[in-house]
């Protein structure tokens, strides 16, 4: 037979007391700690997928996410503080590394933070030593730690600034400190005055801005650590959360704390547009950037009230723990003090900037119990689970929909709960009395009472015709059916922790405080079986599948078996007390729940041994547990106010088989009043909908007189601007065709004087190239020349190296022989000579090398130099000759270009006059239209009031209503041909608007190149003034050089002069490619600005798109909402024909009950309450 285990499937809760306990791992993907978890919650899907905390972790400290959303890190305190890092990305949250301090003693980390890129993490330790630890994570390597605070001053965040991953800020009670790291040490930047401050939040708006909030309701703005000024939060909107404080006095409940008169500011989270923050109880603020780099509040959220409450609620007043916004900027989500999770989409923001209308937070998932969970129950015909709990609220869960059904607050705490078989009544007990209630299809409402003071167990028998409550040692059976107290069960010396009944509700068995658990016959009220263990206080009970034994759980650390009065096996439980147990159906397995708040899984029949698999579930003790009817699901509350579902399967992975088949019903209640009030809201909007229906008709026609009005005032004013336009342009051609003339003239004469310098130029030249060709000549025949010299003494010099190399080798033979024979006498230095002998014959050899070697690059250096010389001649007259040519050139060119410019400038000057007054004129027809709508607004409100008062003659308007239908039918036609007159009207419209829009994109383009035109112009003018100079230069100078023609000394210094004086040394041979260079920048820029243009004609053209859908938008809507007038005509009549019918048959039955008086009763009185269906 496999064995049973439990998969943790679902988890209804959030545990608090966690530093930055919400994140968002995707757009749709938030991460929370809740039980002994982390809990990834796709909030599309409704899917949970669970990283369980560690085994020995005793508290759960801080969360932290990555900025790329990958990774997670987790800090916990068990026999040592240790935070662990999660891979988000892997399935089951795989572990990546564990961080540790080494032999520091550090209790626990307070808060952590990732670096921007991932790769750093840091983390502040708790008091007395509050040290802040910086590792390389990956590596598992302390980097560097500093001390951040005194033991008096708690530090309550730290983080890295988005923008470096070198400086991180950290504040807490006096505390407001940025570090950076360098040089293996976190050094403090900056250090503001802040003792007297406590900062309980920050956030980083830029790369040196930090806002911080204070427990006083003051946000400070920090600049590079110093302080530069506070944002004012005194406001009309920002009064609102003090007079919830003053209410919250009000509240009479022991969890919601008496704030301060002044709102804490706890969370601050920035985004792109600006931040959102915190400002007392259940209040949000959105803050936008300014254009002077300040900040405007733009909205405030607030967590909704109570629906079913006038005062104000504890849902209304809870702090806010923790805020965080989803990748995409789309989503805010926050966490509270109570336990719950809402969400706001920013996105709505936006949509209603212009309608001041009050903004609320939905739930994430579901509202949570935010106390200990005190009761649980499931029952037969419906999925559904009900717990009670300590926040004074019971609430029914539907497991299968993993959704909140219903839930209810009330004036006190609840302390147990039970639900009926069928699903459509729950039992609950409170310290006053027990009561039953019925499951209607919005509301939980008590019709039964019971004088049960304090009733800390209740249940429904299998059949539901009874249940048992516990008063202190006693237990009362009462009918479900009359109420009445059928048997009291008396025995126990203890308080009652637990009941269950048999299968056939004959026998039920309890156990309790007092160490006894007996098992009860119902008929006589008199013990069936009894175990008693004083030293053990029971605190669970159940039968087991076969109803045949009783297994319990108390604070001996053991399982028990019981039958006959007798314990037939312990299971021992680790020095870990079991608080809950709870058996299979199928009997394969018993669940048990412990004080640490794991879960045990024990196969059944009861090994001897410790064998069990154990499972991390809750942060605290398991209070209830209990299995489904259809044996698939597993259900433990705890103290930390969280409710697990488990999904029962084997070890194969299958889920169990059931031998009862459950059928799930639908059905719920409904009472009587509430489909009456239904019903007659149904009726008043179909009232309101007639009336409507009247008031649309009149305002479209309405609407069509007055567009008919503007249609022809904008025909007659564009006519008039065409005949304007036409004019101008005619002027306009004029002017050109005269600049062109002057033009022409001018240029002419500037070609003539250019002529003329051109050919001076060529004389003076021609001659220089003639006495550099003669110069170049000679230089070519010196140079063969040496050439010639230089290769006969590289021949000699060979011939002379050969020989005394011949000498040498021949020498050094004759004393090799010698020293051989010496090498035969002497044996004991031989080694030592031939080395000698080497080294003299390479240094020698060397020696003549490195003197060939010197040779020879002596005389290659002197031929190097002389060839540079003649191509440096080459060269420069090369230049000299293509200088003359392009900047004659340029010049012509420029001259044309700024004919052409001056007749463009002219030409869009005229323009740009003429479209500045369209654009005025077409303002002042806007100021026209806009004064039209304000008076057809004032129209519009005496128009309803006039319909105010016609609502009166509603009766004499029906009659002639009809003949106005009548009148209408043959006016139809005419009708429908005013509206496609209205629709071509509306696209001639439409063609306006491009044609302005376009108008004003050719008004920009010109403008700029208008612009661009005259900077060119300027440009080239004054390059043009500064050739002109330095030719005037060169030809005062060139005529100076020319005296020199005679001495060629004096020449050549006076032509070099020249030559460096014009030539700079950096562009002596690339000033060609330099003047391409710029040219090229200048077409680069060029284009760039003609893309920009093209970019900018593009939005406009698209904003006039988007303005033509709305308009056809509105236009599609008026005819829907025609039709759909039409639609309501039609049913209107309908209903008056129905209500005839109905009055004569009503007439017809007061006829007949008129005439046969005595055979019809009288209806009877109703019951004193109300009926349920």
């Amino acid at each position: 037979m496999a064995s049973v285990v439990a998969q943790s499937h679902f988890i209804f809760g959030l545990r608090t007391g966690v530093g930055n306990n919400l994140s968002f791992v995707d757009e749709q993907t938030v991460v929370f700690p809740s039980g002994n978890s982390c809990v990834c919650y796709n909030t599309v899907q409704r899917c949970q997928r669970f990283i369980p905390g560690s085994e020995k972790s005793r508290a759960m400290h801080a969360l932290a996410i990555s900025a790329n959303r990958r990774y997670l890190a987790v800090s916990e305190s068990g026999e040592k503080a240790t935070i662990t890092v999660f891979d988000l990305q892997h399935e089951q949250g795989r572990k990546r590394k564990i961080l540790t301090v080494g032999d520091m003693l550090v209790q626990e980390f307070v808060c952590m933070a990732f670096s921007p890129d991932s790769k750093y993490l840091i983390g502040q330790t708790g008091g007395p030593d509050w040290m802040l630890i910086f590792w390389l994570w990956e590596k598992q390597k302390v980097l560097a730690t500093v001390k951040t605070s005194s033991s008096t001053n708690p530090v309550s965040q730290v983080s890295f600034n988005p923008y470096n991953n070198m400086q991180l800020c950290v504040s807490g009670t006096g505390v407001l400190k940025l570090f950076r790291y360098a040089e293996g040490a976190l050094k403090q930047n900056s250090f503001p005055k802040v003792e007297s401050i406590n900062f309980l939040c920050h956030a980083w708006t830029s790369a040196t801005r930090v806002i911080a909030g204070t427990d006083t309701g003051r946000l400070l703005v920090f600049e590079s650590g110093e302080l530069r000024r506070e944002i004012d939060l005194a406001s009309k909107a920002v009064q609102d959360p003090s007079d919830r404080q003053l209410d919250m006095k009000k509240i009479k409940d022991d969890d919601v704390d008496e704030g301060p008169d002044v709102p804490h500011i706890t969370a601050i989270v920035s985004y792109s547009k600006g931040f959102a923050c915190s400002f007392g109880p259940g209040t949000v603020c959105l803050f936008e950037k300014n254009e002077d780099e300040g900040y405007r509040r733009s909205s405030e959220i607030q967590i909704p009230p109570d629906p079913n409450c006038s005062e104000l609620t504890p849902a209304e007043c809870q702090l806010i723990d923790t805020m965080c916004i989803s990748p995409a900027e789309e989503t805010l989500a926050i966490s509270t003090d109570r336990g719950q999770l809402y969400s706001f989409s920013l996105s709505s923001v936006e949509t209603n900037k212009f309608v001041t209308q009050e903004e609320h937070f939905e739930f994430l998932s579901q509202s949570f119990h935010s106390k200990s969970i005190t009761g649980l129950s499931v029952c037969v015909r419906k999925p559904l689970v009900a717990t009670s709990s300590l926040d004074q609220s019971v609430r029914i869960w539907n497991y299968e929909t993993k959704a909140l059904e219903l839930y209810k607050e009330f004036q006190e705490e609840a302390y147990s709960v039970a639900l009926h078989p069928t699903g459509l009544f729950v039992l609950v007990g409170f310290s006053d009395k027990l009561r039953l209630m019925n499951l209607l299809i919005d509301d939980i409402r008590t019709f039964k009472e019971f004088t049960v003071r304090g009733c800390r167990e209740c249940s429904f028998s299998h059949g539901g015709h009874m249940f048992a409550a516990v008063n202190g040692n006693v237990i009362h059976i009462y009918s479900v059916l009359s109420f009445e107290n059928i048997i009291n069960l008396k025995g126990h010396n203890g308080k009652v922790h637990g009941i269950e009944w048999s299968l056939d509700d004959s026998r039920l068995v309890s156990c309790g405080v007092d160490g006894a658990v007996y098992e009860w016959n119902i008929q006589t009220g008199k013990r069936e079986s009894e175990s008693v263990l004083k030293s053990c206080s029971y605190t669970g009970v159940a039968f087991s599948s076969d109803y045949k034994t009783i297994l319990a759980v108390g604070t001996d650390f053991t399982l028990k078996e019981i039958q006959d009065c007798q314990v037939l096996r312990e299971v021992p439980g680790d020095d870990v007390a079991h608080t809950a147990v709870a058996v299979s159906h199928s009997g394969r397995a018993v669940f048990t729940g412990t004080s640490s708040g794991t879960i045990r899984a024990i196969k059944y029949p009861l090994p001897i041994q410790k064998e069990w698999i154990m499972y991390q579930a809750h942060c605290g003790p398991v209070t209830k547990m209990v299995i489904t009817f259809d044996e698939q699901f597993l259900l433990s509350a705890s103290e930390d106010g969280c409710l697990l579902m488990w999904k029962i399967i084997d070890k194969e992975g299958r889920g169990l088989k059931s031998n009862r088949q459950m059928i799930h019903t639908e059905e719920v209640l409904v009472t009587r009043s509430d489909l009456e009030e239904k019903i007659q809201n149904m009726l008043e909007l179909r009232m309101r909908l007639e009336e409507l229906q009247m008031e649309n008709e009149y305002q479209l026609r309405l609407k069509d007189i007055n567009y008919n009005e503007k249609i022809k005032e904008l025909s007659d004013k564009f006519s008039l601007q065409i005949e304007s336009l036409n004019a101008v342009q005619q002027a306009m051609e004029m002017e050109m065709e005269k600049q062109e003339r002057e033009h022409q003239e001018t240029s002419a004469e500037v070609t003539v004087k250019h002529s003329k310098e051109l050919k001076d130029l060529e004389l003076s030249y021609s001659q220089k190239l003639i006495v550099e060709h003669e110069r170049y000549q000679g230089l070519q025949q010196k140079y063969e020349k040496m050439q010639e010299d230089n290769e006969k003494q590289l021949k000699a010099v060979e011939e002379s190296r050969i020989r005394a190399l011949e000498e040498v080798t021949q020498i050094y033979e004759a004393r090799l022989r010698a020293k051989t024979q010496l090498l035969s006498q002497c044996q004991e230095e031989p080694q030592q000579q031939i080395r000698e002998f080497k080294e003299m014959i390479r240094q020698v050899e060397e020696d003549e090398e490195r003197k060939i070697h010197d040779m020879q690059m002596k005389y290659e250096r002197k031929l190097h130099t002389e060839k540079e010389f003649s191509t440096n001649l080459k060269a420069e007259t090369g230049i000299v000759s293509q200088k003359v040519y392009t900047l004659q050139k340029q010049i012509d060119e420029k001259c044309t270009d700024i004919n052409k410019m001056k007749q463009e400038r002219q030409r869009l000057t005229g323009l740009i006059r003429s479209l500045e007054s369209d654009i005025e004129e077409l303002k002042r027809q806007i100021c026209g239209h806009e004064k039209t709508n304000q008076d057809k607004d004032k129209t519009i409100s005496n128009l309803k009031e006039k319909n105010q008062e016609l609502e009166k003659l509603k009766f004499v308007l029906d009659f002639q209503l009809n003949e106005m239908k009548k009148q209408t039918e043959p006016q139809q036609g005419d009708i429908n041909k005013k509206k496609e007159r209205i629709h071509l009207l509306e696209e001639e419209l439409v063609q306006t608007d491009n044609s302005n829009t376009q108008l004003k994109l050719t008004v920009s383009e010109l403008r700029l190149k208008l612009r661009t035109r005259d900077k060119e112009m300027q440009k080239d003018m004054q390059k043009n003034k500064d050739l002109e100079t330095q030719l005037q230069r060169i030809k005062s100078d060139l005529h100076n050089c020319v005296g020199f023609i005679q001495e060629p000394k004096k020449l050549k210094d006076s032509v070099q002069t020249i030559y460096t004086r014009y030539v700079p040394q950096s562009d002596r041979v690339e000033k060609k490619a330099v003047d391409e260079d710029i040219h090229r920048a200048f077409i680069r820029q060029h284009d760039h600005m003609e893309k920009i243009i093209g970019s900018l004609k593009t939005r406009l053209a698209k904003s006039a798109q988007d303005h033509e859908r709305v308009y056809v938008k509105m236009m599609k809507e008026n005819v829907t909402l025609i039709a759909e007038i039409n639609e309501l005509r039609k049913e209107l009549w309908l209903m008056r024909t129905q209500v005839i019918d109905y009055k004569a048959q009503l007439a017809f039955f007061k006829r007949t009950n008129k005439r046969h008086p005595n055979t019809v009763e009288g209806p009877k009185m109703a019951p004193t309450h109300e009926d349920s269906h």
